[in-house]
């Protein structure tokens, strides 16, 4: 799904990000461009639904990872 039409930034790019590390609103601000010219600025302005998407990829396991 797409969270902002102007960077072309989907829910799996925030979970990406999130599994990265970048969780903080500033963090995702400066990753994805979203104060930058050309974008309209609602997703920095809904900048908690990103937050929200990438701590829960933050949280959860990575399906890639070992388990013992």
């Amino acid at each position: 799904m797409y969270l902002c039409l102007c960077k072309g930034i989907t829910d799996s790019d925030v979970r990406e990000a999130g599994q990265a590390g970048i969780v903080m609103p500033g963090q995702l601000k400066a990753r994805f461009g979203l104060k930058d010219a050309g974008c309209c600025g609602r997703c920095s302005k809904d900048i908690q639904e990103f937050v929200q998407i990438a701590t829960s990829a933050h949280r959860a396991p990575s399906p890639n990872s070992v388990r013992s």
